[in-house]
């Protein structure tokens, strides 16, 4: 619950950051008459809106159960992810089209002010997205996805301000960012298969269900997994149901026998479990 509530306090810094930012491209981008600025602005500002959402669901995520709920709110961070994704790929096609225009027809705006205002963007979603990094979960990473897009955006706007102060070639500024928006949908796209699959409630990637099996299957009295059901609720923790068919024995042994498949669904990161015993009939 503490590392969820730092992950909560980040990204309120991050949709805080973020937000007064924009306003500040915003202008900058009028003043500048950089209409790559003013179109990087409007991708932040929805960067900003989803930033805030996402805030919210996962404050909303670390509620406890409840008998409406009885698994808790931990899924509501992965709204948050979901969201994010999808104002990721949104956006990214927005710069596709402004990216692609601009092939045909540069345009050169105030190289100066492109720089000094790059150069605070690098800072500003710097730092915001080095907070997000440390979080856990796919909604924290995905939001760090977020501000690195506009990170690697900034880079290349200063290293296309310094160039255009020498030469006169606008034409890199499209090309760059075409770059970039491929290179960040590409692990946009990666996280927002595993948000998908959680919520499709797939196997967890982090367990492998063969050596499980295995394990369970050597321990002394078990004759067979009768039914085995693993899932994660969040992406960060795995549960399991597991029925198990063993042989007659004394409730000590059947208590040893509980702890010690317990112990390895732990060992094999599965934390939380439901374990059944069912004995063979005489």
């Amino acid at each position: 619950m503490k590392q969820d509530t730092k992950t909560s306090k980040r990204m309120r810094l991050a949709f805080l950051l973020n937000a007064g930012f924009t306003v500040i491209e915003i202008i900058g981008g009028i003043l500048t008459g950089s209409i790559a600025i003013v179109a990087d602005a409007i991708h932040d500002l929805g960067d900003s809106l989803s930033l805030g959402a996402s805030w919210l669901l996962e404050k909303k995520s670390n509620k406890e159960a409840t008998e409406k709920f009885p698994f808790g709110y931990k899924r509501f961070s992965l709204l948050g992810a979901l969201l994010s994704g999808t104002v990721l790929i949104t956006g990214s096609i927005y710069i596709f089209y402004e990216a692609g225009k601009r092939l045909f027809n540069p345009v050169s705006p105030h190289s100066e002010g492109m720089m000094w205002l790059a150069i605070l963007g690098v800072l500003v979603n710097g730092f915001a997205a080095l907070k997000l990094r440390h979080g856990e979960g796919l909604n924290s990473k995905m939001l760090s996805w977020h501000l690195l897009e506009d990170v690697l955006g900034w880079v290349a706007v200063l290293v296309v301000s310094i160039i255009l102060q020498f030469k006169d070639i606008p034409i890199l500024d499209p090309l760059l960012s075409i770059g970039i928006t491929i290179y960040i949908l590409f692990h946009v796209i990666k996280n927002l298969k595993k948000t998908l699959l959680v919520l499709l409630e797939s196997t967890p990637e982090d367990v492998d269900m063969d050596t499980l099996k295995n394990k369970i299957l050597k321990q002394p009295g078990v004759i067979e997994i009768q039914k085995m059901h693993l899932w994660t609720l969040d992406g960060k923790e795995n549960t399991s149901m597991i029925q198990l068919l063993v042989v007659n024995m004394t409730n000590e042994e059947s208590n040893r026998l509980r702890a010690e498949v317990r112990e390895i669904l732990k060992k094999e990161k599965v934390t939380v479990s439901t374990l059944e015993v069912n004995y063979l009939p005489e």
